[in-house]
């Protein structure tokens, strides 16, 4: 049983990829208030409407079904994961006619905050195009900034493909008739960390892992692209293979001296007081340019650990696709067991 852990931090240039409720004809960047200062960020959200969105347009993705009106509105997805990606790695909740299905996400992504504190900025705008000499502009205003945001993610590799029907405190996964479906296409019946469960074939679970680990390296999407088009693919991914789903790297991104840093001597002393619970090497793609010339500066300082083979620095493209190709290769399928710890 392996989670995959880490960090992923996306570089904002100028841009507004995911805002908030207007205020004032202004349309205004979600952010944090600390210590009076401002710091954007990205919801998981709005990150994992991404993730759907970039998936490959030949993946099935689960409709969505919307009913009431008012303030007695709801909206939920088709509870199948069995036969559809989002499903499985994003979870969902179904609770129609007094039935009850639901499933916790697999793939978690934390808020993606920005590091240091940033400068929001309002642009204003106006709209003439076409109006009489004598008529007054309509005004609009938006804000936007520049920053280096980062948040947590994991996945939780066993659980891919795998759905609790009974047990733990837990609704099922799968209603009685969707089960049925699932054994007749080939599900197999098991106990799963001490709940009854139906568990997709491994080539499946492989197929599922590898295509979020490659849609991740190329996630587009977010707000105003008009006007504020950026690269929404991560700057950097750190990616450790952990036995248990504690996150030890969650602080290597660091605020130092009005700097954003990748701290070493964090990630080394993590690394050491984790390595009993390492199943691999960290992977750590991290494009370049981003944090300057702190990419090498990394390589130098870690560079025990990249001879040994303890830890790879490559681009976040190259690393992502190399662990994908290697996982539907069936290379880490012990990551997919439940194995006793």
């Amino acid at each position: 049983m392996t989670y995959l852990v880490g960090k992923i931090a996306l570089d904002i240039t100028a841009g507004a990829p995911n805002n908030g409720r207007g205020e004032d004809n202004v349309a205004v960047t979600k952010k944090l208030w600390i210590n009076k200062k401002a710091y954007p960020y990205v919801s998981a959200q709005a990150f994992r409407r991404w993730l759907r969105d970039s998936l490959p347009a030949s993946e099935s993705r689960s409709p969505v079904t919307r009913s009431g009106s008012g303030t007695k509105q709801q909206a939920h997805t088709a509870g199948r994961p069995d036969l559809h990606l989002d499903d499985d790695l994003f979870g969902y909740m179904v609770a129609v006619k007094k039935e009850n299905y639901q499933r916790d996400t697999v793939l978690a992504t934390g808020t993606l905050v920005s590091v240091l504190p940033a400068g929001v900025t309002k642009d204003f705008g106006t709209m003439s195009r076409g109006f009489p000499a004598d008529a007054n502009p309509v005004i609009h205003e938006h804000e936007h900034y520049t920053a280096q945001v980062a948040g947590d993610v994991l996945l939780d590799l066993a659980r891919v493909g795998v759905f609790e029907q009974e047990g733990g405190g837990l609704r099922r996964a799968l209603s009685p008739a969707a089960a049925v479906e699932a054994l007749a296409a080939g599900a197999q019946e098991l106990e799963f960390r001490g709940v009854g469960s139906l568990r997709l074939d491994i080539q499946e679970r492989r197929r599922r892992a590898a295509l979020v680990l490659r849609t991740m390296a190329e996630v587009r999407g977010g707000a105003k692209q008009s006007l504020h088009y950026g690269d929404r693919a991560p700057s950097l991914v750190l990616l450790a293979p952990l036995k248990g789903g504690n996150n030890p790297f969650t602080r290597v991104l660091a605020a130092q001296n009005g700097d954003v840093v990748f701290d070493t001597e964090t990630f080394k002393e993590e690394k050491a007081a984790w390595e009993d619970e390492l199943d691999g090497p960290i992977l750590i793609g991290w494009a370049p340019g981003f944090l300057g010339d702190q990419r090498e500066k990394a390589r130098k300082e870690l560079k025990t650990e990249l001879d040994e083979g303890q830890v790879v620095i490559d681009h976040p493209r190259v690393v992502l696709q190399g662990l994908a190709k290697r996982v539907e290769a069936g290379e880490h399928d012990a990551w997919f067991e439940d194995a006793a710890r």
